[in-house]
């Protein structure tokens, strides 16, 4: 086993890199926006931007890697993510950066999809686990890493686009020099979400409700944080509270699940999350409520999504678990173009505290559907079902290939 990380440590260790960088940039575009005088609902176009632009890089990445390689598509990857976000230091512009953000959405799509599929690719039935838990620890780790960098510096300077484009940079060397064999292209799984609502309505509605709600706290929670008051140091632990509360609690709150019907958990934490989203809302007067609220909402409504698609793969067969969770991470990403624009329509009239009253409003409505649909279906519960992963914040299609619950097919070593 050690000999299968030692492997694949320069992959992961590009993710790291990547991912890093990306929590950074994802910290400081919001509040560099708002100190340049954009509106609330610039910002959030701006972050719907981002996500359009990773669906679209999630449906062209499969046809880069087959005709150029995983290699030269990861450059193209890290190349486009320095070059968009120089970019946004160099042109302070409404409609730049809306442009700018898609574009790196397009080559954050790729960049993840070429580190899943060559781990992936190194992966045999006995490892996948092994190696897919350290990428998940790499992948949190490292996102909080880089919400944390962003207290290394004033918003309004160059400095942090220009840190972030140097871990972009940076991030191809680890690759450049793997000794690794190239992997065969991957195919996308063929996407079906009306035959997987039918299956499994609570997993698809809530990877719909996880992505109007999740995309717009990534993209809006540092303007509410910002607008009560936290300088960079204090807003940089905010977002490092919610991400790592959600990442703690991910595997403990899974493992329950897996003792009694998901739904009752799904519903739990829905109603929970609308709870906290309305104390948020109200409170966070002082530093300690902030925090304290911000540690719970992330405690609740991060692992939501996790449970969403082991929820949605209890009803299916072992061999449709990639094209189950490749269609819910579609419907999820389809579903977080259009949450930061939503919730900053919300702001726009209310101010930035409603941001969690939108997202209490929809965590409330899935709570209510799940109530619903446990009254019309019977669960699952016991031998029928697999165990329960996490999953990462972020990722491609393919990274539901490399989760110990696909199907089990030997791969090459």
């Amino acid at each position: 086993m050690r000999k299968q990380l030692f492997l694949v440590a320069s992959i992961l260790l590009s993710a790291a890199i990547f991912i890093a960088g990306s929590g950074l940039l994802g910290t400081l575009i919001p509040v560099r926006a708002a100190l340049a005088g954009f509106s609330n609902l610039t910002i959030g176009i701006i972050g719907s931007g981002y996500f359009l632009g990773f669906v679209a890089g999630c449906f062209a990445g499969p046809r880069m890697l087959a005709r150029v390689g995983h290699s030269r598509t990861f450059a193209v990857g890290a190349a486009l993510a320095a070059a968009t976000t120089l970019l946004h230091a160099m042109f302070v512009s409404e409609a730049v950066w809306i442009v700018m953000r898609a574009g790196y959405g397009f080559a954050a799509a790729n960049l993840y999809m070429v580190i899943e599929s060559w781990l992936n690719e190194r992966a045999t039935n006995e490892t996948r686990g092994r190696i897919f838990a350290s990428y998940l620890t790499v992948n949190f780790s490292s996102l909080v890493v880089g919400q944390m960098l962003f207290s290394s510096n004033r918003p309004t300077s160059s400095s942090l686009f220009e840190l972030a484009a140097v871990f972009y940079a940076m991030c191809l060397i680890p690759v450049s020099l793997t000794r690794l064999p190239q992997p065969v292209a991957a195919q996308v799984p063929r996407l079906r979400p009306m035959r997987l609502y039918r299956i499994a309505p609570v997993g698809v509605m809530g990877c719909l409700a996880v992505g109007l709600t999740n995309s717009a706290i990534w993209t809006l929670a540092p303007v509410y944080a910002q607008d009560h008051g936290l300088t960079r140091a204090w807003l940089s632990l905010f977002m490092s509270v919610f991400t790592a509360g959600g990442a703690l609690v991910q595997l403990p709150l899974g493992r329950l699940s897996d003792h009694i019907d998901r739904r009752f958990v799904i519903g739990g934490i829905c109603a929970a999350s609308a709870l906290l989203g309305v104390l948020l809302a109200l409170f966070g007067h002082t530093r300690l409520e902030l925090f304290v609220l911000i540690g719970l909402f992330g405690i609740t409504a991060l692992p939501f999504y996790g449970l969403s698609v082991a929820h949605a793969n209890d009803r299916l067969p072992r061999d449709a678990f990639v094209e189950a969770s490749a269609t819910l991470l579609m419907v999820n990403a389809l579903a977080s173009c259009l949450g930061p624009t939503l919730a900053a329509l919300v702001m726009q009239h209310f101010g930035s505290a409603s941001l969690f009253f939108y997202t209490a409003g929809i965590h409330a409505a899935m709570a209510l559907f799940v109530v619903v649909r446990l009254g019309a279906h019977r669960g699952l519960i016991g031998e029928t079902r697999d165990r329960f992963e996490p999953v990462p914040q972020q990722g491609s299609p393919l990274s539901f290939e490399l989760d110990p619950r696909g199907p089990d097919e030997k791969k090459a070593a």
